[in-house]
């Protein structure tokens, strides 16, 4: 059988022993990849180190991708699912941008694909597809790994529990993921983690009134904008800045700005620096998901949502608009974002405490949706104390890779305690950076983010 292995500076009866194929055969299953062009070799981006062999292609569903295969590879694959989303069409870049991000993963020993998806936009189980079809590109084309590990990041953690449960023994013949590691998650799925965006829309508007403005056509805000208007971050910037003056030091601001901003930060309960980034999720995010994903409806709703923090209470309850979420849209997101908890192989997550994007609350719901599926006893949740949203630490994600491996190889489930003793560990070969708390429990998601009725 000829060989589709590009010359990667890894010998192949080594990769071969690797993989458990000694007789030097590349026993191919999983996801068809008969139609899947070979990747071609590609400059590794900087940070990588330099004597890893990287690749890069773009699959038949039009999504790009990236590989990165150490000199001395351990033999275990990181398909990692990235965050966002982008809403723009795909390139080579992203993947570039997160090979770049994740290069410790390379710089650990394990090799690394990563794919842009197909599109760009809110749709969890395409790209959880996309990332699938690219580990099957790596099978057939690259090696056949020991060990695949599933990882996703931010809202690509999303993607990866959707994935793990969407590609298993029953539906792939094989066990495609060995365990899966979600860090920085947006893990409530897509009906419990965005409605604080809502939330905070109809709050600015209250406050501001200028998005929309009164001269122009009104919408529903829970649609983010209507499907054929078209705004970029910088206009969003312009309004919330005309209202806020986020772009002017504190000192430069009105009484009655920094009044807004403080009722902003006690109800919504966002730092003052996540405000513009969740206005521009809760404007062309929410677009998206009503235009292109929801069949023009929205599946965001505030009925029944009480609001508490600001100077005045009943006059806010009283004033900000209402809206409910429609049942057919709800059920579709639902379908495509919300994870059921089946996942089948061990589960370990981390969450800097503070991270102001992806609530630390979010986990709680998580850890919920598990339960009720019957996955408990395959996750364990860690915390830390420092880092931020897109990046924790060098030794983190090391450790973290050692833990669940060692859960995967042994059976033995890892401690958070155990996971920041260890981390202690790394710091030696990665630098600085452990901040494990062992003892933190994420609280539920109800203490952030105010209830509210939902479709039945």
């Amino acid at each position: 059988m000829k060989s589709h292995l590009p010359k990667l500076g890894l010998p192949l009866l080594a990769l071969l022993a690797l993989s458990g194929c000694g007789d030097g055969s590349l026993v191919l299953q999983g996801p068809s990849t008969s139609d899947e062009a070979a990747p071609v070799v590609a400059t590794c981006p900087a940070d990588v180190p330099t004597d890893a062999k990287c690749l890069s292609g773009r699959d038949s569903k039009g999504a790009f991708y990236m590989i990165a295969v150490p000199a001395k590879w351990n033999g275990i694959l990181v398909m990692h699912a990235h965050g966002g989303p982008d809403l723009a069409a795909p390139d080579l870049d992203r993947s570039m941008e997160d090979l770049t991000r994740w290069s410790i993963m390379v710089k650990s020993g394990y090799a690394w694909a990563g794919s842009s998806y197909r599109q760009g936009g809110v749709e969890v189980r395409a790209a959880a597809e996309d990332t699938e079809r690219l580990r099957g590109i790596f099978r057939k084309h690259v090696a056949i790994p020991s060990k695949t590990i599933l990882h996703g990041q931010s809202w690509g953690a999303g993607v990866a529990a959707k994935g793990a449960e969407m590609f298993t023994v029953d539906t792939v013949g094989e066990r495609p993921y060995d365990g899966v590691l979600l860090t920085s998650g947006v893990l409530g799925g897509g009906t419990r983690s965005y409605d604080f965006r809502l939330d905070l829309r109809v709050v600015y508007q209250y406050l501001c009134g200028n998005h929309p403005r009164p001269s122009e056509q009104p919408y529903a805000l829970n649609l983010g904008l209507p499907a054929n208007v078209t705004m970029k971050q910088a206009d969003v910037a312009l309004r919330v800045n005309e209202c806020l003056a986020l772009n002017k030091p504190a000192a430069e601001r009105t009484p009655e700005q920094k009044a807004k901003i403080q009722t902003i930060v006690n109800v919504i309960k966002i730092p003052e620096s996540a405000i513009q980034s969740h206005m521009n999720w809760a404007t062309m995010h929410f677009q998206d998901i009503s235009a292109k994903r929801t069949g023009g409806e929205s599946p965001f709703g505030n009925e029944g949502a009480v609001y508490s923090g600001s100077g005045d209470d009943a006059a806010l309850n009283a004033g900000v608009l209402r809206y409910k979420a429609n049942p057919a849209a709800y059920q579709k997101f639902a379908a495509d974002t919300d994870p059921v908890g089946k996942i089948p192989v061990p589960v370990l997550s981390t969450k800097w405490i503070s991270d102001p994007t992806a609530f630390v609350e979010l986990d709680s719901r998580f850890r919920e949706v598990m339960q009720e599926g019957g996955s408990a006893a395959r996750l364990v949740q860690t915390f830390t104390t420092n880092g931020t949203h897109s990046f924790i630490s060098d030794p983190t994600y090391p450790t973290l890779m050692d833990a669940l491996l060692q859960w995967v190889n042994t059976g033995t489930k890892p401690t958070p305690a155990g996971i920041a003793s260890a981390c202690l560990g790394m710091e030696a070969t990665y630098g600085k950076g452990c901040s494990f708390d062992a003892s933190y429990t994420s609280p539920a998601l109800s203490t952030r983010v105010v209830p509210r009725q939902r479709p039945q």
